[in-house]
């Protein structure tokens, strides 16, 4: 069952099994419930420690803001959890508090995204320069080495949109014929939108898109369509493949998605046995699966 906490803190608390026979309690300071990739995360974590009724689990809202997403773990650390599983907003911003929280004997699970430091116990992830650098190499073949490409990039501090950047921008350096345009869209539809239209309405001709997650690839094409284009005439890659990328693939309105799951049970998994006692290794590396029309129907969307 669910209980607000703290009041004024958007947190929620699972109790497994008896009412407070817990004997391990495992904090989650998300940085935002308000993207739909980041809730899944939650809930898949959500879901594999309610297999252990001796774990109580609670989980913290950042609303997309850092020093929110800081003050979280913090109070987390104060309620007394037994470990911390985190995703950083901003890699260099929460180091100092993730290094802190595991100097004090805490376990500090990553996901999806990396810190500075190196003193956490393990971080559960994909390698996002392999998707990058062979979602560039797909465009640069798709086009012949010529056009304008448009880089719709995640939050500019977090781990993922860096290395999905930095990785794309790297293999792009040997098409000299190509020219990239670059715009935040934070992750989320609505500001993929904005900036869409906003080089839209200047007439900007896009000959490609590379989204750093299919949820700005919806938006994407959402306004492209608000402006009478097609997107089947636009090659669109993204990553995560979610059920709407999924139905775009099926469609031709996106020609390829990477698959890049929430790594939520898999970090449930070694927070458990962390708490056992047992030894995990100190990165987890999880797989992607590039998923075009021709796998579409084979390959299960994250969520």
């Amino acid at each position: 069952m669910f209980k607000a906490i703290k009041a004024g803190l958007a947190v929620v608390l699972l109790l497994a099994g008896e009412a407070w026979s817990a004997q391990y309690l495992i904090g989650f300071a998300q940085d935002t419930l308000g993207n739909d990739w980041r809730l899944a995360q939650v809930k898949a974590v959500e879901r594999e420690l309610s297999k252990h009724p001796n774990v109580r689990f609670i989980y913290t809202d950042g609303q997309g803001d850092t020093a929110l997403q800081i003050k979280h773990i913090e109070d987390l650390v104060a309620q007394g959890i037994d470990l911390l599983i985190t995703s950083p907003r901003d890699k260099l911003a929460l180091s100092r508090v993730v290094q802190h929280v595991h100097e004090q004997g805490i376990p500090v699970v990553l996901l999806s995204r990396n810190v500075e430091t190196t003193s956490y116990t393990t971080f559960v992830h994909i390698d996002d320069r392999q998707i990058a650098m062979a979602a560039a190499e797909y465009i640069a073949r798709l086009l012949d080495g010529k056009g304008t490409v448009l880089i719709l990039e995640g939050i500019p501090s977090a781990s993922t949109a860096i290395q999905r950047t930095e990785s794309f921008l790297e293999v792009m350096s040997n098409h000299s014929g190509i020219k990239l345009i670059r715009r935040v869209g934070n992750y989320l539809r609505s500001d993929a939108i904005v900036q869409m239209e906003s080089l839209l309405a200047t007439g900007q001709q896009i000959d490609a898109i590379y989204a750093h997650s299919d949820s700005m690839a919806t938006g994407a094409r959402m306004a492209l369509k608000l402006h009478g284009i097609d997107p089947r005439h636009i090659p669109i890659v993204g990553i995560d493949y979610i059920s709407e990328a999924q139905q775009a693939i099926r469609e031709g309105e996106q020609l390829l998605s990477y698959t890049y799951p929430t790594g939520g049970e898999e970090g449930a998994r070694a927070a458990v046995k962390i708490l056992s006692g047992e030894v995990v290794p100190k990165e987890i590396l999880l797989n992607s699966i590039p998923v075009t029309r021709e796998n579409v129907e084979t390959v299960e969307p994250i969520f």
